[in-house]
């Protein structure tokens, strides 16, 4: 009896120690997602591009509607719209699942990072974004940080900075801790609480959540499912598998960053040489997403509706003009890749039954965003 009262002790003082070296973890990685000590010209931070009061994108206009963020240096801009931080800790890491030969999962759209850390470590060195000159340069300026020089010592050893590798990995694991704590995924919001019976739908709502999970109804549930229940708590609301839903270029954006070349999604990671690929990307979570306009991979709309309309297009014929622009939908970037056998499963939609879907759609904001929804 003594020996098993030992142990249970033994394992409960490890567990509080493994806990407390996480938490440490985290309370550095808050303070490095918050500090533009990790730019060129400390400017930016994480939270610069992940705004943690808008759903943890960009919020700002950057000349482009917010289709793309704007660099370090004031003047890069990007081509692709910024993820949403929030419940990226959903995401498994990228991988090809034999089963159903899909490549899933992965960090940023094209899921050229593995994981959290992976995605942690990208932006400081990219120098359309943060355009930091080395890792050394970077890891110089925590040694000479009064605070940073302590943490990193006392929670990965005296000698962490020794190897500018492994130092800096440091900082992408504290990061992605960070991101893994309750502040990115609370799990509050108006469809969770119903789920909980906290919260009654309205009658709008509540066609919208049918439409959305029936399998005879948006055909939602194909890429917007992870979880086989429409009542299981703690859903991702993605597959985080990868298509080619047939997204237009974003001739304004494109306008201002002077791109000029195919965005090929997927096949854009070193990793996926398969030109079957191309075009492809993956797909986002739908948490917090009536706050996170633009949408598509480029921000080429601003409407929810007009993205479910987009969708549905594939199978009512009628609906042939784009609602934002009033002119026929733009042709695909890629358009020799395109999903046609997904995207036509499902049912023409009502516009009544697409402003439901929009009403269930806004129930999937975390409660702290209910205030920057719209009223309409």
């Amino acid at each position: 009896m003594k020996l098993l009262f030992l142990f249970f002790i033994l394992i409960s003082s490890a567990y509080g120690a493994q806990s407390d070296f996480i938490a440490q973890k985290q309370a550095l990685g808050e303070k490095l997602f918050f500090d533009p000590i990790l730019s060129n010209s400390r400017t930016q931070s994480c939270s610069t591009c992940h705004n943690p009061g808008f759903g943890f994108v960009d919020n700002r206009d950057n000349g482009v509607g917010g289709a793309a963020s704007l660099g370090d240096n004031g003047k890069s801009l990007g081509d692709r719209n910024t993820p949403s931080a929030a419940y990226a800790m959903l995401s498994p890491d990228f991988h090809f699942d034999k089963k159903s030969q899909q490549w899933i999962g992965g960090q940023f759209l094209d899921g050229r990072e593995q994981d959290l850390k992976g995605q942690a470590g990208g932006p400081p060195l990219n120098p359309g974004e943060m355009n930091m000159l080395s890792k050394q340069a970077l890891l110089t300026r925590f040694k000479n940080h009064p605070t940073y020089s302590t943490q990193f010592k006392k929670i990965y050893g005296n000698n962490i900075f020794d190897n500018t590798d492994k130092a800096y990995l440091a900082m992408t694991k504290s990061i992605a801790e960070f991101e893994k704590t309750k502040f990115f995924a609370p799990f509050d919001s108006k469809y969770d609480r119903y789920l909980a019976g906290k919260y009654k739908l309205t009658d709008l709502e509540d066609l919208g959540r049918s439409l959305f999970f029936s399998d005879n109804g948006a055909n939602c549930t194909t890429c917007h499912q992870l979880k086989k229940s429409d009542d299981a708590k703690g859903e991702a609301f993605s597959n985080y598998e990868y298509y080619n839903i047939g997204v237009p270029v974003n001739t304004a954006l494109r306008a201002k960053n002077g791109v000029k070349t195919i965005d090929k999604g997927l096949l854009n990671n070193p990793k996926v040489n398969d030109v079957k690929q191309a075009g492809k990307f993956k797909t986002p979570s739908l948490r917090n997403i009536a706050i996170t306009t633009p949408y598509m991979h480029n921000g080429v709309f601003k409407e929810l509706a007009t993205v479910i309309v987009f969708h549905n297009k594939y199978i009512d014929k009628s609906r042939t003009t784009n609602p934002e622009t009033n002119q026929p939908w733009a042709a695909a970037e890629v358009p020799e890749t395109i999903d046609f056998n997904d995207l036509k499963k499902g049912k023409k939609l009502s516009d009544k039954k697409v402003n439901a879907l929009v009403a269930f759609l806004k129930t999937l904001t975390d409660k702290r965003y209910e205030h920057l929804l719209k009223r309409n």
